[in-house]
């Protein structure tokens, strides 16, 4: 991978160039790694004209969940502790002659670009904006296949949840079960805090586990992710609990399903974000459920779970092909609970077989 580290690093580099900036900081944590190879808690990337060097605040701790930092970098540990990193790339690039510096803008806290001042009052600084997340939008084959393998953990984790008995047991202990299995399988670790929902409480997009414990007759939601060598993917299930479900259950199931698979099919390279979101939304409101819904009915993913493009009705802009992105409709209704159906796939044209899916576990309503 330290070819397509650089090779990232160098387009960088010529855009920086254009538009007049000779070097660039990077201190958002996934676009460090994104362009490194790894991101050592608290490191910066400084991107110069002769070299680029990755600044940490200590001596470099290489852990396997971490990645290993591009062998082409420098790597420059600061020796003092408490030392900012991002102020002192600034003082190497002025130590250097440089003038000008990019920084994240939406990233830099004020204490850092006060700090960048203390040490180089004279120094330029122009405004990156949101260059690498853009770039970090279409994936390559490595980190579809990091993807694929964080989503065959997370199928692998809810499936053996499911063969266990669930009556009785609270969502946070079953949240942590989720969580465990999936360091087992060979996660790094998950994705995202693990949501379990109970009865009135399932169906809620991003719900937090609480000591409820699982009933005969509940929806059960539960929305997982693993992330593999940094990157994240999404799953999210509706079951439900020890009885054949109750006729509104399963017209409520029915409708979600429906909801998602028009946003799945609707996945394409040159549509648009919005109509995708349409594409779910429609099915839902058609059915008389406009109010409550959802800000999105999905958004991108990789080394951050929640990337662009975003899945929502004002979204600009259209897919592309090898983009991966959730598609995650769901209706809560209150006192009652609801269903939540997520699936994480890659944008694929049709010559391709259309798009991939990448979270397999049967969308089938499980009676448990």
């Amino acid at each position: 991978m330290s070819e397509v580290h650089e090779s990232r690093r160098n387009r960088l580099r010529e855009r920086c160039h254009a538009a007049g900036s000779a070097a660039a900081l990077i201190s958002r944590p996934a676009n460090v790694r994104y362009l490194a190879g790894a991101a050592p808690n608290g490191a910066v990337l400084l991107l110069g004209g002769r070299e680029d060097l990755l600044v940490c605040p200590g001596p470099l701790d290489e852990r396997p969940s971490e990645g290993r930092p591009d062998d082409a970098l420098r790597v420059h540990s600061l020796s003092h502790a408490g030392g900012d990193p991002a102020v002192a790339a600034a003082d190497l690039l002025v130590a250097r002659g440089g003038d000008c510096l990019a920084v994240e803008e939406h990233h830099l806290t004020v204490s850092r670009h006060r700090g960048i001042r203390s040490v180089a009052p004279r120094l330029r600084l122009a405004d990156l904006g949101g260059a690498v997340e853009q770039a970090r939008v279409v994936k390559d084959e490595e980190e579809i296949s990091c993807l694929r393998i964080g989503a065959e953990i997370a199928d692998q984790a809810l499936g053996e949840l499911l063969e266990s008995i669930l009556v009785g047991r609270t969502e946070r202990h079953l949240a942590l079960e989720l969580e465990r299995r999936l360091v087992d399988h060979g996660a790094d670790g998950p994705a995202f805090p693990t949501s379990v929902g109970t009865g009135p409480n399932s169906g809620r997009r991003g719900h937090r586990p609480t000591d409820r414990r699982v009933e005969e007759g509940d929806f059960l939601s539960v929305c997982l992710g693993a992330a593999y060598r940094g990157y994240r993917c999404e799953i999210g299930r509706t079951f439900v609990i020890g009885t054949s479900p109750a006729d509104w259950q399963i017209e409520l199931y029915d409708l979600v399903f429906a909801a998602q698979r028009a946003g799945r099919e609707a996945l394409a390279p040159g549509v648009a974000c919005r109509d995708v979101d349409r594409a779910a939304r429609q099915v839902l409101g058609s059915a008389g459920h406009c109010e409550g819904l959802p800000a999105l009915v999905g958004h991108g993913v990789g080394l951050e779970i929640e990337e662009e493009p975003q899945l929502t009705p004002a979204a600009m802009g259209k897919l592309d092909a090898c983009v991966p992105v959730t598609v995650e409709p769901g209706v809560h209704l209150p006192g009652r609970g609801g269903v939540r159906i997520d699936d994480t796939l890659v944008v694929r044209p049709e010559a391709d077989g259309g798009p991939e899916l990448l979270t397999i576990t049967t969308k089938e309503l499980l009676a448990l």
